[in-house]
């Protein structure tokens, strides 16, 4: 059911319910995303990561993926898909990145109550190492910092440890358990 309402929708343009109304979808971009030939990735199964050549890791990358969207979907929807992106695996690089943008919630969260906070880049590395799991990519992350760091702040924040205009640093526990404030 879901296909036959995506090709008609990629193919006329529009959509209608059982009512007889009309949904129309010029101008409209759709993105559709999957996670076909994720296992498959994981596994390290011929990614050819392994080799010098990370372009060509890539590109059999993208040939996996496509035969499993080839497997997966039948052809007269697939002819109706304009284009198909493969992203490349993140690195740590680009978690580190994702852990400021998340982190940008936490510290509007403490400006409400004129508290500024700094990440440590040992703390970040922990976040880094406790967020990110090859095969979940950066979903786990947003857990690891509610984990490790949110629920630490609250703690602290209930048990009234911080004032208004403090500024606090996170910074890794010495026995690399936790984080520390």
């Amino acid at each position: 059911d879901v296909f036959n309402i995506l090709l008609q929708v990629l193919d006329e343009g529009h959509l209608t319910d059982n009512y007889g109304r009309v949904i129309d979808f010029k101008n409209t971009v759709l993105i559709m995303t999957s996670n076909l030939g994720a296992r498959e990735i994981s596994k390290g199964g011929g990614l050819g990561f392994q080799t010098a050549d990370l372009d060509s890791g890539y590109q059999i990358m993208k040939d996996k993926v496509a035969q499993e969207i080839e497997r997966a979907f039948n052809p007269e929807f697939l002819n109706r898909i304009d284009d198909t992106i493969v992203f490349h695996p993140l690195s740590r690089d680009n978690i580190s990145e994702i852990i400021h943008i998340l982190m940008r919630d936490v510290h509007e969260r403490l400006a409400e109550k004129e508290i500024q906070l700094t990440l440590s880049d040992a703390a970040i590395d922990f976040l880094v190492d406790e967020g990110y799991d090859e095969k979940f990519g950066a979903r786990p992350l947003k857990r690891a910092i509610q984990r490790h760091l949110e629920d630490l702040l609250s703690e602290k924040i209930l048990q009234a440890e911080f004032s208004p205009g403090d500024e606090l640093e996170v910074d890794v526990n010495p026995e690399r358990e936790g984080l520390l404030l």
